[in-house]
């Protein structure tokens, strides 16, 4: 299958004809998930035996079949490595930015499979990964700023009467304790629905 190299230069139907090839999107993801190759999810066995019909491998620890996409934003995906890794490409090239309707139409996906996957993109590139944290993990919020001698003086009176969340930001940590890897989120409300969504999008 013909593929080419990517730089700078290339566009997206680059892109497109690079990604097309199975073996490259799962080089590609395989390298930024496992940095001293792959280990199964369950016991972390190295002795595996890869099933290049299926691209998967089989753990000869504990037998477990499991493909390069566990662990990771694209686990509960549907789509193909081919158009995420294009989406992750079109994203980081665009200098302005891509919406979900420009990438739906670029990478023949629904207008909603598209914005699903700009949130999942856009938060591995905001933690640094495409891993999601694994094991027992601490979670908990704080407020951050909003000092009294920054304000106006009405909102100075009410803040040294309180302490409430006043003109602070709130800031949503969570710690893997085995490796001690922190992530932290800006989030606009203390809200269950909100917090449990980033829990989520981090935890498998």
């Amino acid at each position: 299958m013909e593929t080419v190299n990517l730089n700078h230069k290339s566009g997206l139907m680059d892109a497109i004809r690079y990604f097309s090839d199975p073996m490259v999107c799962l080089e590609t993801v395989s390298k930024a998930k496992w940095s001293k190759g792959p280990m199964c999810p369950r016991c972390e066995g190295k002795r595996l035996s890869f099933l290049k019909t299926r691209l998967m491998w089989t753990c000869l620890e504990c037998r477990k079949q499991f493909s390069v996409k566990v662990g990771t934003i694209f686990e509960d995906s549907a789509i193909g490595l081919d158009k995420w890794l294009t989406a992750m490409w079109l994203l980081a090239n665009c200098k302005n930015g891509i919406s979900s309707y420009e990438l739906a139409k670029d990478i023949k996906v629904t207008q909603r499979s598209a914005w699903f996957m700009l949130q999942r993109i856009r938060h591995a590139m905001h933690t640094g990964s495409i891993n999601k944290m694994t094991g027992t993990i601490e979670a908990d919020e704080t407020f951050i700023g909003g000092k009294a001698r920054f304000m106006h003086a009405h909102k100075r009176e009410e803040k040294i009467r309180g302490r409430g969340p006043m003109g602070k930001a709130i800031v949503f940590g969570m710690l893997e304790r085995e490796t001690g890897k922190v992530r932290t989120h800006h989030v606009t409300t203390r809200r269950k629905g909100e917090l449990q969504r980033h829990v989520r999008e981090n935890e498998r």
